[in-house]
């Protein structure tokens, strides 16, 4: 985009925890620009209105779609509400990023992947770590070969909160890692099992683990809690060369690569083969990474998916995988039956 390019006219639908973010960015760049914004509660509509002056507010977001001037929508509603509203601004005609996940159903999915296509618009979901620096240099590791061929991945995403009621910790937190190991691998799962508990919500499980099996026999599991003492962002990657380390809240030194691997030679002797064991046990390399706003980042690709015809990583097509597996994983949830599934107030 020009410097002398109109600026991309953006809207935001839904002005609760994380659509004030999207306000913020977009505002702050110079290829775009936040025109409009929707949230259905009138007292939080009316206080980020003040916050961000510049802004037209609307209590529905089809007024928004139809007389706010925008060019693109960012969807940041209920998990439920997703479908419905990417529907209807696709309908409108305007370019969507949606946050994560897209829906929570596989055909939904397919079906606003298809609209899109059919409308020519760019549909794409919020997948924010696919734009963080440290994942994205443990994808570039991962494409230069120096991890190997990876054998696993696990995942452990906790804290005390915050506590959603419309979708379970799989959905709200596995989504996140489900995303990343898709895309780090180029793949999805082809085995999927998960156990949960709900503890605080009937029917809505606050802890879950999840197991995957991916192609090339590579196992990948996730630890998703809204019920932990200690806030946890990390993933552990094990190759057959090397292995890797991400920690989101280690600011300065988020990703370890270390000199470690196990190799097996079998030796056959007088009375028999023997399995030996080597282990390689070296250095610990910290690569120096670049700090960079993930939200940034992903708005900016955005706005180029839009004006440039470029294809995000978080395209609709992927944000429909991710939706794929959690759906397999909700069905197994729903299969293994729920552990406390009263909450604590009932006797």
């Amino acid at each position: 985009m020009s410097a002398s390019a109109t600026p991309l006219r953006i809207g935001v639908i839904g002005c609760g925890h994380w659509g004030p973010n999207h306000i913020r960015t977009f505002s702050a760049m110079k290829v775009s620009i936040v025109t409009a914004i929707a949230d259905a509660n009138a007292k939080r509509l009316a206080s980020v209105c003040e916050m961000f002056p510049h802004v037209r507010g609307f209590e529905d977001h089809n007024s928004l779609l139809r007389d706010g001037g925008v060019d693109a929508v960012v969807v940041v509603t209920p998990t439920r509400s997703h479908f419905a509203v990417v529907t209807d601004a696709l309908n409108a005609g305007k370019h969507v990023l949606c946050e994560k996940p897209l829906c929570i159903d596989t055909g939904e999915g397919e079906q606003l992947v298809a609209l899109a296509k059919s409308r020519g618009l760019v549909l794409m979901v919020g997948h924010i770590f696919l734009f963080n620096p440290g994942i994205l240099k443990v994808k570039d590791l991962v494409d230069k070969g120096e991890v190997g061929d990876v054998r696993s991945l696990s995942a452990v995403r906790t804290n005390l909160g915050p506590v959603r009621s419309d979708v379970n910790a799989a959905w709200d937190l596995a989504s996140h890692d489900i995303a990343i190991f898709n895309w780090l691998l180029g793949s999805e799962p082809i085995e999927v099992q998960a156990m949960g508990a709900a503890f605080l919500q009937p029917g809505i499980e606050d802890v879950v683990n999840i197991s995957l099996k991916y192609p090339g026999n590579v196992l990948a599991s996730i630890q998703c809690s809204w019920l932990d003492p200690k806030k946890v962002r990390q993933i552990t990657l094990v190759g057959s060369k090397r292995m890797i380390t991400w920690d989101d809240l280690a600011l300065s030194n988020p990703v370890a690569v270390y000199e470690k691997t196990v190799e097996t030679n079998r030796e056959v002797g007088d009375y028999g083969e023997f399995l030996r064991l080597s282990m390689l046990d070296g250095d610990v390399r910290l690569p120096k990474i670049q700090a960079a706003e993930p939200l940034k980042a992903q708005n900016i690709a955005f706005v180029q998916a839009v004006r440039e015809g470029k294809t995000p990583r978080s395209d609709g097509p992927f944000g429909t995988g991710v939706v794929r597996v959690l759906a397999r994983v909700e069905a197994n949830l729903r299969k293994c039956g729920l552990i406390g599934s009263k909450s604590s107030t009932e006797k």
